[in-house]
């Protein structure tokens, strides 16, 4: 859809969104991240899988996404996600 289809108030909304979606992802990352410290089995393979899109999404690179999801350990992405912050 185009932009005029939207009043100039959603524009604004969209527009704010786009210019914070690094933020938006960065705290979401920090929420699937205490989730996973509670998560156990599939459901956690999920959150991990959540997690790695919204790292991918402030910038990891690949081999460093590709480093952490070998180890399987949290504490290394919280570490991550504080240098981050």
């Amino acid at each position: 859809m185009a932009m005029e289809n939207y009043s100039k108030y959603q524009q604004s909304i969209i527009k704010n969104y786009y210019k914070n979606q690094d933020n938006v992802s960065l705290q979401r990352a920090q929420e699937l991240l205490t989730d996973l410290y509670l998560s156990e089995g599939k459901k956690r393979e999920k959150v991990w899988d959540s997690l790695f899109t919204h790292l991918e999404k402030i910038g990891v690179p690949h081999d460093q996404l590709a480093h952490l999801r070998a180890e399987n350990k949290p504490e290394l992405i919280a570490k991550l996600l504080a240098t981050k912050v």
